[in-house]
């Protein structure tokens, strides 16, 4: 890839699992009460057809992996289950008590922190609550991220007990440098036994989480972890970009240095390298980061262009609603964004006193619904069109004038009523979908709010 396409736009940006991105939220005008109105107004027009989305945020873990941007609690104390856990029913019952029926889940995922943490149980504990408050759709998919050395048989076997067909497990990088830096320390026989344990318990998609840019990788390093993840062949492998946001996570990201990070260049080559050693594989682009075998589910929404993005990443099918549980979880009713209080005891305090416990968020305006569906089409499709009156709004000519150096370095073909991503922009699509991004581009921060997007 051309050098100098990357330094040009190697910038602070958003990954767009949300729009308006968190930090232009407007907290003003938001309130618990307006955050319900529209729940309710997504619920009213979701469950039935789609079901609704349940992310559950469990945010311990023992030991702490410091190339991690996720909000944890680090702790080997494992008395804390089953208090957070109570809090989590709690928090549901909550939400169960402001809709008219009983919800119906799509799309439930447990996500960390480490949810294989808890022992088998305690989250069996929790799934006999959820679903004593909740149905299951008809056509559900059920998914928690593991660390290969600690989920074990019976997490998997009592997990999918209740039908979870799916796992993600966090492999990061296979060499001692990279693994003692970001704390990180796991064998490859560890991970195969975890995969295969998984497939063995009737797991139909199993993933592995890969990551470039991390502080002393090379491209030799990025050859070797593909070759062995394409060797266990995981049904999904998400490829991402280490995204250094010290300023964000305080010290968690300052376990090395920050010139022991690869540079922009050399960043991008270790993902071209590692995206054309698993296109030959045989894996399939989805988005962005993201590849999948030709048969997983998610290779399907792609053909079939159901193909989905939240928080949650990109999912195979799409639901209108999506309640986070748990501290720091975030919802979405596809009208508004709630986020839940970041502490663990804060969070349980207002669960505690009969609150949703939601610290700020945001309403979207008509123009918020317009934008966002256009980066949701780019994220998912590369491509999208505002032919239909609905897709139009006014702003799309200061959007065509963002655009204009995309077109000219070959990165988007502009059409009268649309635009498409070329293959030489794929890289880029975040900068792409920042040029509809009117909120940053008019209140640009003085300060760096995001991951460089190289």
């Amino acid at each position: 890839m051309c050098h100098s396409l990357i330094n040009k736009y190697n910038v602070s940006g958003p990954r767009y699992t949300s729009y308006p991105t968190v930090p232009y939220w407007d907290r003003e005008t938001f309130s618990l009460k307006a955050w319900k109105q529209s729940l309710l107004k997504g619920f009213e027009t979701s469950n039935e057809e789609q079901g609704l989305s349940l992310y559950i945020h469990l945010p311990f873990c023992e030991s702490l992996c410091t190339f991690c941007g996720c909000n944890k609690r680090i702790t080997k104390n494992h008395s804390v289950e089953i208090p957070y856990l109570k809090t989590l029913l709690k928090e549901l019952d909550l939400y169960v008590a402001l809709f008219k029926e009983k919800p119906i889940i799509k799309e439930l995922h447990l996500g960390g922190g480490t949810p294989t943490f808890y022992s088998p149980e305690n989250l069996k504990m929790l799934l006999e609550g959820l679903f004593r408050r909740v149905y299951k759709a008809e056509n559900y998919e059920f998914s928690f991220e593991g660390h290969p050395n600690n989920t074990t048989l019976e997490h998997l076997e009592v997990l999918a007990s209740f039908g979870f067909t799916r796992v993600s497990y966090g492999v990061q990088d296979y060499n001692d440098t990279v693994q003692n830096a970001i704390h990180r320390v796991q064998s490859v026989d560890t991970v195969i036994r975890a995969t295969q344990e998984a497939r063995a318990s009737g797991y139909t998609s199993v993933g592995h989480d890969i990551i470039f840019g991390l502080p002393f990788q090379t491209q030799d390093h990025v050859k070797k972890t593909v070759d062995l993840t394409k060797s266990i062949r995981p049904d999904r492998i998400a490829f991402y970009s280490y995204a250094h946001v010290p300023w964000l996570k305080g010290n968690g990201q300052r376990g090395f240095k920050d010139q022991d990070l690869p540079s922009g260049e050399e960043k991008r080559a270790q993902y071209e390298l590692g995206k054309k050693m698993l296109l030959e594989a045989g894996y399939l682009e989805i988005g962005m980061d993201h590849f999948a075998l030709p048969n997983d589910s998610l290779s399907i929404a792609l053909q079939k262009k159901t193909l989905h993005r939240n928080f949650m990443g990109y999912t195979h099918s799409k639901t209108q609603v999506m309640i986070g549980l748990g501290a720091s979880s975030i919802s979405d009713s596809w009208f508004g964004f709630a986020q839940n209080e970041k502490g663990v005891e804060a969070y349980q305090d207002l669960v505690s006193r009969g609150i949703i416990p939601v610290f700020r968020g945001h309403i979207l305006s008509e123009n918020d619904l317009i934008i966002r569906k256009h980066i949701l089409n780019l994220m998912c499709t590369m491509k999208t069109s505002w032919k239909l009156r609905e897709d139009y709004f006014e702003e799309i000519a200061e959007v065509l004038i963002n655009l204009q150096e995309t077109e000219k370095d070959g990165l988007i073909t502009i059409f009268s009523d649309g635009l498409e991503v070329t293959e030489k922009g794929r890289p880029f699509i975040r900068n792409i979908c920042m040029a509809f991004d009117l909120r940053l581009l008019r209140n640009k921060p003085e300060t760096q709010l995001f991951s460089m997007t190289m």
